[in-house]
C-alpha cells in the first residue's frame, strides 16, 4: 500500500483507535471512530468516538469532565487503525484510572480460564 491510502473502515464502517497521552506516551484507551466522529475531533479539537454499545457519537468526558485533547492522529502502515495522540484532562477510564491499561494479562486466568 501506498503512504496515501485511504483509511480502510470495516464494514460498520469503523476503524479502532488507539489514544496515547501526548506528555507521557503511555496508551490511555482503545475506541472506534467512523468518517463523522474524525471529522468531529478535527473540527472541534475534542476526541470523539463512535459509541458501539449506544450507536451514536460520544464525545470523550462530556458526561464526566474527562477530556481527551486532541493533539494529532495518525494511520498504521495498512490504513486500517488510528493513532489519536491527545492531552487529558482528568482520569481517561471509567474506572478513575488514568489509562483503562491498568490491570496485568495473565495467562493461566486471563485465556485459559485457570
Amino acid at each position: 500500500m501506498s503512504e496515501e491510502s485511504v483509511l480502510s473502515f470495516d464494514s460498520a464502517g469503523l476503524i479502532p483507535a488507539v489514544v496515547q497521552d501526548a506528555r507521557s506516551g503511555e496508551v490511555l484507551m482503545l475506541g472506534f471512530m467512523n468518517r463523522e466522529s474524525i471529522a468531529r475531533t478535527y473540527r472541534t479539537g475534542l476526541v470523539t468516538f463512535w459509541s458501539r454499545s449506544r450507536d451514536e457519537l460520544w464525545e470523550k468526558g462530556a458526561t464526566s469532565g474527562n477530556r481527551l485533547h486532541l493533539v494529532s492522529i495518525h494511520k498504521n502502515c495498512e490504513a486500517n487503525s488510528l493513532l489519536v495522540v491527545a492531552r487529558p484532562e482528568g482520569p481517561t477510564c471509567h474506572t478513575g484510572n488514568s489509562t483503562c491499561y491498568y490491570r496485568e494479562f495473565d495467562l493461566g486466568r486471563d485465556l485459559e480460564g485457570r
